[in-house]
């Protein structure tokens, strides 16, 4: 069975992430994709918010990682943001993609982006609405 989706897109926060302590001093523009799969069809059916992902709750989680932590490196925030969408909300993968459009490079570039993706833990499905969603086992990525 192929897993639903659910994606934030292009969300832009300002952040003081980065390995230079320029980086670190000054900040600068963030963005991030979340793309959250399950089996969202009884919450379609049911029209019912209660029974999915609240992508509100979703923004605000990542706004809160982004702006209210501090990490050198675009992959280990990407890392946190998978993991706690994971163990908080009823998907069963995730994947996160973290673009930083200013990056040190000493050239031009659009920007640099780390893309992680992360399963539900063998056995079960992840976040606080448990039987939500597909079996990894089961769904097609």
């Amino acid at each position: 069975m192929q897993a639903d989706r659910i994606t934030l897109k292009n969300l832009v926060f300002y952040a003081y992430h980065g390995v230079f302590a320029a980086e670190k001093e000054l900040g600068q523009r963030f963005e991030v994709d979340v793309d959250m799969y399950g089996d969202f069809q009884a919450s379609a059916r049911a029209d019912d918010i209660d029974m999915t992902v609240n992508y509100a709750d979703v923004y605000a989680l990542v706004k809160e990682i982004v702006e209210e932590r501090e990490f050198d490196l675009i992959e280990a925030l990407a890392a946190a943001i998978s993991d706690e969408v994971l163990a908080i909300h009823p998907v069963s993968r995730v994947t996160v993609r973290v673009r930083k459009p200013h990056a040190p490079l000493g050239g031009l570039a659009d920007y640099v982006e780390c893309e992680i993706s992360r399963g539900a833990p063998a056995g079960g499905q992840s976040g606080s609405r448990s039987g939500d969603g597909v079996d990894e086992s089961e769904a097609e990525f």
